[in-house]
C-alpha cells in the first residue's frame, strides 16, 4: 500500500495558518462606516445634494439685480452709397460714395432705486437657507434609513439563529417522544405533536433565511458595497436613554430647529417679499449710466470726405415712473396676498405635524424601553417555565406538548426581546429626526453600543443551540429521528340516530275552590 506524501514544515505551517484564518470571525462594518459609504453612493442623497448646489446657485443669481451691468460693444460697417443730384448744377448726375464706420465702446448701468430688485435679492438669500434646510432633512433621512437597514439585518440574523436553535431543541424533544413511544411509556400523540412542531419550525427556518437574504440585499444596495456585514451589539446590551425626559421639551426644541418648520417659515418670508415686489410695480426706478464710445470714419461719411474720429464720454441718470399698466399691478398684489395666506397655513400645518410626530416618537421610545424591561423579565420567566416543564415531563406530571409550548414561548420571547432592543436604538434616532435635531453625533452614540472588536460571528448552523445567555452558543449534534410508523385508524361507523319519543302531556289539576 503506497504511503501518503508528507507535508514539508513550511507547507504544514501555511496550512495551519490558513485554517486559523478560516476559523476567525468575519470582519464587520460599524454603523458609522456604512453611513459614510452610503453618503457617497445613495442616489436619493446624491440627488438632494445636487439639488442643494443648484438652489444655492439659483439664489446667487438674484444678486445680479442690485449690481452694475457692464457691456463692451464693437462693430464695423461698410456703406456703399449712390448719391443722385436732383437740383442745381449737377442735376441728373449720380455720384458713388463708399465709406467705413468703426465703433467701440464700454457702457455701465448701476441701479440706484429699484425696490423689486432688492426684494428679489432678499428672496435669493431665503431660498439658499431653504435649500440648506432641505439638505439637512435629507441627511437625517439617510441616517435613519441606513440605521433601519443595519438593524433589520441584525434582527434577521438573530431570528434565524433562534429558529435554528429552536429546531434543534424540538428535534431533541421529538427524538425523546419517539424513544418513549417505542418503550411504551408515552402515546403516539406526543410523537405526532412533536413532529408537527418540528415541521413548523422547518418552515419558519426557510422563511427566516429568505428574510435575511432580502435584508442584506437592501443594505448592500443602500451603502453601495456587496457583502456588507453589520457588527452586532456588544454583550451585555446597554441601551442609551433619551434626555430630557420631558415630551414638551422635545416639542419646544422642534419648533426652533426642525428643517421642515424652518423651510415653511422661510417660505412665508419669501411670500412676504413677493408682495413687496408686486407693490414695486407702482414705484419709480432710477438708474445711473456711464459710457465711453469711439466712432471712426477713416474715409469720411455720407456728407463729408474728411476722415473723422469721435470720442464720446457720457454720464447720466434715467428716471422711469409707471403710470398705468391695465390693472396688472393691482391684481398681482391680490395674488401675492393670497399666496402669503397659503404659506402661513402651510407653516401652521407643518408645526402641528412636527409636534404630533415628535410626541408619537417620544411615546414610542418610552414604550419600547418598557417593553425591553418586560421582555427581559419574560425571558427569565420563560426559561424557568421551560426547565420546570422539562423536569415535570421527566417525572411524568407534564406531557410533551407542555414542553413544546414552553420552548416556543422562550424562543419567541428571545426574538421579541432582540427586536425590541433594536427598536429602542432606532427609536432614539427617529425621535431626534422627528424634532429635527438628528446629527451624526447621535449616530455615534448608537455606534458605541456595538461590539468593540469589529467582528461578527457567522450565523449558527442547524446543529447549534442557543443557551439562556444570548452571547454564548454551544454546538449540539441533532439526535437521529426514527421513522414513526403510521397509526392504524379504525373505520368510523357510528350507529344510526334514534328519534326520542314525545313526553306524555302534563296532567292539569283543578285548583281548589274556596
Amino acid at each position: 500500500m503506497p504511503s501518503r506524501p508528507r507535508l514539508s514544515p513550511l507547507s504544514a505551517a501555511l496550512a495551519s495558518l490558513f485554517a486559523t484564518l478560516l476559523a476567525l470571525p468575519a470582519q464587520g462594518q460599524t454603523l458609522n462606516e456604512l453611513y459614510e459609504s452610503a453618503r457617497g453612493f445613495d442616489a436619493t442623497y446624491q440627488g438632494a445634494r445636487a439639488q442643494y448646489d443648484a438652489s444655492v446657485a439659483r439664489a446667487a443669481q438674484a444678486k445680479a439685480g442690485i449690481l452694475p451691468a457692464v457691456g463692451l460693444t464693437a462693430g464695423a460697417t461698410r456703406n456703399n452709397l449712390d448719391i443722385d443730384t436732383l437740383t442745381g448744377a449737377g442735376r441728373g448726375t449720380s455720384t458713388p460714395r463708399d465709406f467705413t464706420t468703426q465703433n467701440v465702446g464700454i457702457n455701465a448701468t448701476q441701479p440706484i432705486y429699484r425696490p423689486a430688485n432688492w426684494a428679489t435679492y432678499e428672496q435669493g438669500k431665503r431660498q439658499a437657507e431653504i435649500a440648506e434646510a432641505v439638505l439637512t432633512a435629507a441627511e437625517q433621512d439617510l441616517i435613519v434609513r441606513v440605521s433601519q437597514a443595519y438593524f433589520d439585518v441584525l434582527a434577521s440574523q438573530d431570528s434565524l439563529a433562534l429558529v435554528r436553535a429552536q429546531k434543534v431543541a424540538v428535534a431533541e424533544q421529538l427524538a425523546s417522544a419517539k424513544r418513549n413511544f417505542e418503550v411504551g411509556t408515552s402515546t403516539i400523540t406526543d410523537t405526532r405533536e412533536a413532529q408537527a412542531r418540528y415541521d413548523l419550525v422547518i418552515a419558519q427556518e426557510i422563511a427566516a433565511e429568505n428574510d435575511l437574504q432580502v435584508k442584506k440585499i437592501i443594505l448592500d444596495q443602500l451603502v453601495g458595497r456587496p457583502g456588507s456585514v453589520p457588527v452586532p451589539l456588544s454583550q451585555p446590551v446597554v441601551l442609551p436613554t433619551a434626555m430630557p425626559a420631558n415630551i414638551e421639551a422635545w416639542v419646544a426644541q422642534a419648533e426652533e430647529v426642525h428643517p421642515s418648520i424652518r423651510q415653511a417659515r422661510l417660505g412665508l418670508d419669501v411670500a412676504g417679499l413677493e408682495i413687496r415686489k408686486a407693490e414695486a410695480g407702482h414705484k419709480p426706478t432710477l438708474d445711473a449710466n456711464l459710457g465711453y464710445n469711439i466712432t471712426r470714419n477713416p474715409h469720411g461719411t455720407s456728407t463729408s470726405t474728411v476722415g473723422t474720429r469721435i470720442d464720446a464720454a457720457s454720464v447720466g441718470v434715467v428716471f422711469n415712473l409707471p403710470l398705468f399698466a391695465g390693472f396688472a399691478t393691482e391684481n398681482r398684489i391680490k395674488e401675492t396676498l393670497a399666496l402669503e395666506d397659503q404659506s402661513r397655513s402651510v407653516l401652521d400645518g407643518t408645526r402641528r405635524s412636527v409636534a404630533q410626530a415628535t410626541r408619537a416618537a417620544y411615546l414610542g421610545l418610552v414604550s419600547g424601553a418598557g417593553q425591553v424591561k418586560a421582555l427581559e423579565a419574560a425571558e427569565a420567566s420563560s426559561q424557568s417555565a421551560l426547565d420546570a416543564n422539562r423536569l415535570g415531563y421527566q417525572v411524568g406530571v407534564r406531557i410533551n406538548i407542555d414542553v413544546l409550548n414552553s420552548q416556543s414561548q422562550l424562543f419567541q420571547t428571545k426574538r421579541d426581546l432582540a427586536q425590541a432592543r433594536y427598536n429602542v436604538l432606532l427609536g432614539n434616532l427617529k425621535l431626534r429626526q422627528a424634532n429635527g435635531t438628528l446629527t451624526v453625533e447621535d449616530m455615534n452614540a448608537i455606534n458605541a453600543t456595538l461590539a468593540k472588536n469589529g467582528s461578527t460571528a457567522s450565523p449558527p448552523s442547524p446543529g447549534e443551540r442557543l443557551q439562556t445567555s444570548p452571547s454564548t452558543t454551544v454546538p449540539v449534534t441533532p439526535p437521529p429521528i426514527p421513522v414513526v410508523p403510521p397509526v392504524p385508524v379504525p373505520p368510523f361507523n357510528p350507529p344510526a340516530p334514534t328519534m326520542p319519543s314525545a313526553p306524555p302531556p302534563p296532567v292539569i289539576l283543578n285548583p281548589p275552590t274556596r
